[in-house]
C-alpha cells in the first residue's frame, strides 16, 4: 500500500513567500492546499486550492479550513515595518492570527507547525551577525518586530504546555520574484526603470538578502527533517550582509540606469546592522543557500521586465 502524502496548509499563500512555496510544493507532488485574505494573483491554478478566510476570525478558521491538516506553515501577517509603524494595529493582527493558527494546530492535532518570523526580532545592538540566542526583548525596535517576538514566545509555550512540534524560522530580506510592495528591492528596481532617485536611510546600514527559492528551500527543508528540540529556532538567510549603497548600486548596473542615490538618516524602528548566522540550519536542516546577490538581483530584474 502506497504511504499517504501528508496534507500541507499554508497561511499567507498568496503572498509572495506563500506562492513560491506552494508552486514548489505543487510541483513535486505534495498534497497542499492555501489560505489567504485574497485569490493568488499569479497563478490562477492556485487559486482552485486557495481558501479565502480571515485569519482573525477564528470561527471563520473552524468553518473553512478543512479538518485533516498534517502541516501548517504560517507565513501569513502584516509584514512590513514601516506599515506597522503608521498603524500599530496590524501588529495585533499578526498575533491574533498566530494565536488562531495555533489553536487550530492544537484542537487538530497536526504533526508540525511552521512559524514565519523575522530578522527584525534581533533589533539593533553591538552585535552585526546574529545566532539564534541573540534575541532580547529590550530590543524591539518596532511594533512588527514586537509581534514576531510575542509570536515565538507563543509558538514556545505551545511546544512545551501542549507537546505541538512547532519549528521558528526567522527570514531575512527576501527578495524575489511574486513581489510588487514597496520593499526596497522592487521599489528600487521600479525607480531605477523610472531614472527616479533611490533613498537610502541609513549611512552604513547592511542587511542579509535572501533570494526567494533559497527561503523556500529552507522551509521545504524543515518540512522533512526531524528538528531537535533544543534547536526549534533557525535563522534562513543568506549569510552575508550587503550595504544598501552596494544593493542601489547592483540594481543600477543591472538595469542601466542613472537614478541618484540619495542618504538620509536612518528610520524610526528600523534595524541598521543585520547578518545572519546559519550554522544551525545547515547542521539541523542540510539547508545550503545557493544565490548570491548579484545572481538573486540579475533573476529578479530579469522577473521584473518579464512582468512589464
Amino acid at each position: 500500500m502506497a504511504e499517504s502524502r501528508p496534507k500541507i496548509l499554508i497561511t499567507g499563500s498568496s503572498g509572495s513567500i506563500g506562492t513560491r512555496l506552494f508552486e514548489r510544493l505543487a510541483a513535486a507532488g505534495a498534497d497542499v492546499i492555501g489560505a489567504d485574505l485574497v485569490q493568488n494573483r499569479w497563478h490562477e491554478d492556485l487559486n482552485s486550492k486557495t481558501l479565502i478566510v480571515d485569519l482573525r476570525d477564528r470561527f471563520e478558521i473552524q468553518k473553512k479550513l478543512p479538518k485533516d491538516i498534517d502541516i501548517i506553515v504560517h507565513l501569513a501577517a502584516n509584514a512590513r515595518v514601516y506599515d506597522l509603524i503608521a498603524d500599530p494595529s496590524l501588529a495585533r493582527d499578526n498575533f491574533e492570527t498566530t494565536f488562531n493558527m495555533l489553536e487550530f494546530a492544537r484542537e487538530q492535532k497536526v504533526s508540525k507547525f511552521v512559524f514565519a518570523s523575522s530578522r527584525e526580532v534581533y533589533g539593533n545592538s553591538e552585535t552585526v551577525t546574529h545566532s539564534e540566542g541573540d534575541v532580547h526583548i529590550q530590543h524591539c525596535e518596532s511594533p512588527y518586530a514586537a509581534s514576531k517576538v510575542a509570536g515565538e514566545a507563543l509558538v514556545y509555550a505551545y511546544r512545551k504546555c501542549y507537546g505541538l512540534n512547532c519549528v521558528t524560522l526567522r527570514f531575512s530580506n527576501v527578495y524575489g520574484m511574486y513581489d510588487i510592495s514597496e520593499r526596497i528591492i522592487p521599489l528600487f528596481i521600479s525607480r531605477c526603470k523610472k531614472e527616479e532617485d533611490l533613498i537610502i536611510y541609513g549611512e552604513d546600514k547592511v542587511l542579509d538578502f535572501t533570494y526567494i527559492d533559497d527561503c523556500v528551500d529552507g522551509i521545504m527543508k524543515t518540512l522533512d527533517a526531524s528538528v531537535p528540540e533544543a534547536k526549534e529556532v533557525y535563522n534562513i538567510a543568506y549569510g552575508e550582509g550587503t550595504t544598501l549603497k552596494d544593493l542601489a548600486h547592483l540594481i543600477q548596473a543591472h538595469i542601466g540606469s542613472k537614478s541618484s542615490v540619495i542618504v538620509k538618516e536612518n528610520r524610526t524602528g528600523e534595524v541598521v546592522h543585520y547578518i545572519a548566522d546559519i550554522g544551525n540550519a545547515k547542521n539541523d536542516l542540510g539547508y545550503s543557500p545557493k544565490v548570491s546577490i548579484e545572481e538573486g538581483l540579475r533573476r529578479a530584474v530579469q522577473w521584473y521586465r518579464e512582468l512589464g
